[in-house]
């Protein structure tokens, strides 16, 4: 994996801390970061990113040994490193039992440190990412915009064990109050356990936003997405558009990547993949149905949501489908939960039969969200 390998140094010892850091940051290039106590250490491997834990046994509040019990709760499959000054075989024995990664004596070289602390962190990376199942990355313009397109898909991949986050440019302000609409928002992602990134862009003028591109980016960055969805560029609302164009460029790297349906799509929006989403059009309707500020609109309703489903399955297998504009498919579907794999048309007549989507109007003017 690419990276600086990120360290937690839990010793409140403060010589032994500088040690440790000095040893890690100048020898091999780590990021360390150095804290006394245990209750925090736990607090700041549950909600940063961190490669390994290095920590002391004797430590005021909780102990060592009782911290990697809770790391083992709290983050299962973080390399955890245990140190002490006592070479007691108790000590060692109760470490293994914990599921310590390693037990080092102190004082420990220079070299063993490092030797030791690079192979666990490297050994823990690696063991997670093999374990790990695709992670999606859905990106719209406004709230609610992602829901409409794929919320049944992205259902399906969080039912699959996938990683789901949602990047919301906009808190969509024409369409809405903001406030309203992040709550909304927010309960939606909740309904799939997906992350929600929500960022604060001016609805409506998405297209001469000069940092649309890097926001997207530094999502990507964070999130290292191996599937992405967004917004088709055959769209008549300028946002979608502009979104598209950005998340074509942020997310260059990014294996596989498919565009999907909105209300506002052009008879030019032709799909080449058809998820079957049989088993979660219902949840996507409890999604839609966190927004309630739009429940007003003709596509929120039910029984339009089901009926658009019901058509694109002509194109693909069981019930319920939904299109994608497939930008790119390297090496094939990375997950199996998304259901896509049988449901591909590729010849040209199927293709043909699918131009073609919800909206009429084939121009290019600018809407309102």
């Amino acid at each position: 994996m690419d990276g600086q390998i990120k360290v937690l140094v839990v010793e409140d010892d403060a010589d032994t801390g500088l040690f440790v850091r000095t040893v890690l940051e100048r020898r091999a290039g780590m990021s360390v970061t150095v804290l006394t106590d245990a209750l925090g250490a736990l607090a700041h491997a549950t909600t940063r990113p961190v490669d390994l834990v290095i920590t002391d046994i004797q430590l005021p509040g909780m102990s060592g040994l009782e911290l990697l019990r809770e790391l083992r709760r709290a983050v299962p499959g973080l390399p955890v490193i245990v140190m002490t000054a006592f070479a007691s075989v108790d000590y060692a024995v109760d470490a293994l039992h914990e599921q310590a990664d390693d037990f080092l004596v102190k004082p420990v070289s220079a070299a063993d440190l490092t030797e030791r602390a690079t192979q666990i962190a490297e050994r823990g990376r690696a063991r997670r990412e093999a374990d790990r199942g695709a992670v999606v990355l859905a990106v719209g313009a406004h709230p609610d915009d992602v829901e409409i397109g794929i919320g049944a898909t992205l259902a399906s991949h969080r039912d699959a064990g996938d990683t789901v986050v949602v990047l919301t440019m906009s808190c969509g302000a024409v369409g809405g109050a903001t406030a309203d609409r992040r709550h909304e928002a927010l309960a939606a992602a909740g309904v799939v356990g997906a992350r929600l990134f929500l960022l604060d862009f001016v609805d409506t003028q998405l297209e001469s936003a000069p940092d649309l591109i890097p926001a997207v980016e530094r999502t990507v960055a964070e999130v290292r997405p191996t599937v992405v969805y967004t917004h088709s560029v055959h769209d008549r609302h300028q946002d979608h558009r502009a979104v598209h164009r950005a998340v074509q460029v942020a997310s260059r790297e990014v294996p596989t990547l498919g565009c999907f349906q909105s209300p506002s799509s052009t008879i030019d929006y032709r799909p080449t993949r058809f998820v079957t989403v049989d088993g979660y059009l219902d949840v996507k309707l409890e999604m839609l149905a966190a927004f309630t500020s739009q429940s007003h609109r003709v596509y929120m309703d039910p029984d339009a949501v089901r009926s658009a489903a019901r058509y694109w399955a002509r194109f693909g297998t069981g019930t319920y489908v939904e299109p994608l504009e497939m930008v790119r498919a390297a090496g094939g579907v990375p997950s199996s939960g998304a259901r896509m794999a049988a449901d591909e048309r590729a010849d040209d007549k199927a293709r043909g039969r699918a131009g073609g989507g919800a909206g009429r109007d084939t121009q290019d003017g600018s809407v309102n969200a």
